[in-house]
């Protein structure tokens, strides 16, 4: 295949400039330089942007999957990106050969399909919740993986072609898992490569308001669109019993089941299986779908 063309996306709500220009700095300062870079603003206006930037701004706010969605689409216009790069608009790439060695990574395989970074904060430390696999003592131990980051990756334009997008549904929390468990059946890899790192702030994700109600509703959506249906019952039953054993607040236990039930009642978009090969795939990996 020719070498991979890099396509970069940032999805912000303005309420980071700062950090915004200082990771569009460390974008432009890449060995080899995005073909295209878009911005798109969350229900906000558009922030002043460097020249070359495109940006894109959404008249109300469509939640992650929404605001990525519509990043594919600009990126997708012009036909001349291969690769599209994802990145928070509080990260920052440390090093200048993330392109290179993305472009590097999916030239020598063209069934790699995502490339999921380490997140680190400015100590170099990596959270447990940021390994995409279930043994997170070694955050350094790469390979092929089940799931990957939404923080920084990257993902092949023609897997997305393949397997459609975002989940738009979701708006935010386990949209990232969705997609993995559609490439994967698709025959597509997912790579974890820790010496790829995007540099994040330290955060709880129960930073935000509704991240109990979300991720409770989503993950019963997750098994609805993509499990057998034998599978269902005992991926959400097993979640039911951690979040009951995890969870310390009263209120956040109530606004999980308030969510869990919400995703038991509400539409969630067409549902597609995976095949059992994909079942006996993931758990030859090391995370069966079940947990």
């Amino acid at each position: 295949m020719t070498r991979p063309r890099v396509g970069v996306a940032v999805l912000t709500m303005g309420t980071r400039p700062v950090e915004l220009r200082a990771l569009l700095d460390s974008v432009a300062k890449q060995q080899e330089p995005a073909q295209r870079i878009v911005v798109v603003c969350n229900g906000a206006p558009l922030p002043e942007l460097p020249e070359g930037v495109t940006g894109v701004e959404l008249p109300e706010n469509l939640g992650v999957t929404g605001g990525r969605n519509a990043a594919i689409a600009e990126l997708r216009k012009t036909g001349d990106v291969d690769l599209l790069v994802d990145l928070d608009d509080d990260g920052l790439l440390i090093d200048t050969d993330v392109f290179t060695r993305v472009a590097d990574l999916h030239e020598a395989d063209p069934r790699l399909g995502i490339v999921s970074f380490r997140i680190a904060d400015e100590t170099g430390y990596t959270a447990r919740r940021h390994v995409p696999r279930l043994r997170a003592d070694d955050p350094m131990r790469g390979g092929e993986v089940t799931t990957f980051l939404g923080g920084g990756h990257s993902l092949s334009m023609e897997m997305l072609a393949g397997i459609g997008g975002w989940p738009q549904e979701f708006f935010f929390a386990h949209e990232e898992t969705d997609m993995a468990w559609r490439a994967l059946d698709a025959g597509w890899t997912i790579r974890y490569e820790p010496e790829l790192v995007l540099q994040h702030p330290r955060t709880s994700p129960a930073r935000h308001a509704v991240y109990y109600r979300m991720t409770a509703r989503n993950r019963v959506w997750l098994a609805r669109r993509n499990l057998p249906a034998p599978l269902v019952p005992v991926y959400l039953g097993t979640w039911i019993l951690l979040t009951i054993a995890r969870t310390r607040s009263v209120s956040g236990l109530r606004a999980w089941f308030g969510g869990f039930g919400e995703g038991m009642r509400k539409p969630c978009g067409a549902r597609r299986p995976m095949r059992w090969r994909t079942v006996r795939r993931m758990t030859a990996l090391g995370r069966p779908p079940v947990i």
